[in-house]
């Protein structure tokens, strides 16, 4: 049996009853999470340009899963599973809402049979390409795995059996690319592509669906080796898959960047919290992941979006000069104004072979920060919303608040936050919860 009929066999028999209930609770303030990304990201300009697309463009639910997948990505507030380097909340989490609203009622736990899917087939195939590694070789894991996660949650959802199953995810796997280039500013492609990286896997569904067959050796063949130059580890795919946990492995994003730089940033605001004032510093060392230097040592570009999100001088300048423009997905609320320019020239950064220790399971920083008064130094390997400090209850809903009452208002925030926390068991929450960003947006 290769290992899409296996992957084929446990997502069409996954029965998610036996889930334990820290893991169930975790499933669900995950898809709470990922609701409220995807609601704030309707306010910046490349989520408001997306939605421009649809309402010139849309007329299929392949259309819609599309632009909901890529408005949730390009919030930089969704989930992340850090070995696999896959980011599958917002790809999972807004197909699988989309898909079920446009089907009769579900059987209960239908639906997070279905997000659990999802979940699992893009991070074991995170796990499987070495996606930290695949990532600076110019493949991005989430875009790769984009339609392999929605055929996940299309199959379970359409209930196809084993063998359509294993037939969809072998045809999604034909659809999916590995990288989409640099960033554009506000007119990249990079969302637009995630979304229709996203929607071939629901045709993908659809097409097993009608009984059309694909490869079921993909992943034991020749062919990610010679298309990629990557041989999949295949007991990623297959390792206690019967008792899929995926989930609980999963970090939150605790405020809006790439997460690559969150160690250093959470180092420096915890030294601010011990008491020792930004104006008193006057040089700062930071110590990075060497896979990670390139993509955060640079500085900024007005306009660029992107450039803001990954420079790790910029994140740590906000985050001690203005800690509530962490918080902003769209990065232009605060001015690069001269106090800025000059806390991040006083900013270094350098590898060290040394924090790869615990790499990838953690990423590790060291911050050292200098003053006339000494120094001060902090390691971080953990940020709150990573799996030993995850969130609880109160700080999902706080957070919901925090990125969706700006965009529609606190009163319809808080309802719905209810909808998405409620929406497992209840699946009739779906439409509501897509007509209510609709009418945001």
């Amino acid at each position: 049996m290769s290992t899409l009929e296996q992957l084929g066999r446990v997502l069409a028999g996954l029965d998610v009853k036996t889930m334990p209930d820290a893991l169930r609770q975790k499933l669900r303030l995950h898809v709470a999470d990922v609701v409220g990304a995807w609601v704030a990201a309707t306010a910046t300009a490349e989520g408001k340009a997306l939605l421009g697309f649809r309402a010139a463009t849309a007329r299929s639910l392949g259309d819609h899963v599309m632009i909901n997948c890529a408005l949730a990505r390009l919030s930089e507030v969704d989930d992340i599973h850090l070995a696999a380097m896959i980011t599958p909340g917002a790809i999972v989490v807004p197909a699988a809402l989309t898909i079920s609203a446009s089907l009769p009622p579900l059987e209960a736990d239908e639906l997070a049979a279905a997000i659990v899917a999802g979940y699992e087939v893009m991070i074991r195939l995170g796990l499987a390409i070495d996606g930290p590694t695949a990532l600076y070789r110019g493949i991005w894991p989430t875009y790769i795995g984009a339609p392999l996660g929605v055929a996940a949650v299309a199959a379970r959802l359409f209930k196809l059996d084993a063998t359509q199953t294993a037939h969809a995810l072998a045809s999604a796997l034909t659809l999916s690319a590995p990288g989409v280039g640099h960033h554009n500013a506000a007119t990249t492609t990079r969302w637009f592509a995630i979304g229709h990286a996203a929607r071939g896997g629901l045709v993908a569904a659809q097409g097993a669906q009608m009984r059309f067959t694909a490869d079921l050796d993909l992943l034991d063949g020749p062919f990610f080796k010679n298309v990629y130059g990557i041989t999949p580890k295949l007991s990623a795919f297959t390792d206690e898959l019967d008792q899929p946990s995926s989930v609980a492995q999963l970090s939150f994003k605790p405020w809006c960047a790439a997460r690559q730089t969150m160690p250093a940033v959470q180092a420096l605001k915890d030294i601010i919290a011990s008491g020792v004032e930004p104006d008193r510093m006057t040089e700062i060392h930071v110590a990075v992941l060497p896979p990670h230097l390139k993509m955060i040592d640079h500085g900024v570009v007005s306009g660029d979006r992107a450039s803001f999100l990954t420079s790790l001088t910029y994140q740590m300048a906000a985050a001690a000069l203005a800690p509530t423009a962490l918080d902003d997905l769209s990065q232009t609320k605060l001015g690069l104004t001269p106090p800025l320019h000059a806390f991040m020239d006083c900013i270094t950064l350098n590898a060290d072979v040394g924090l790869l220790a615990d790499y990838p399971a953690q990423w590790t920083a060291r911050v050292t920060v200098v003053t006339s008064a000494g120094n001060h130094e902090r390691i971080v390997s953990q940020v709150p919303g990573d799996p030993a400090d995850t969130f609880d209850g109160a700080t999902v809903t706080s957070k919901f608040i925090r990125f969706a009452a700006p965009v529609v208002g606190e009163r319809d925030a808080i309802v719905l936050l209810g909808q998405a926390l409620g929406v497992l068991a209840d699946t009739r929450h779906c439409a509501t919860i897509l007509q209510r960003i609709g009418a945001a947006a």
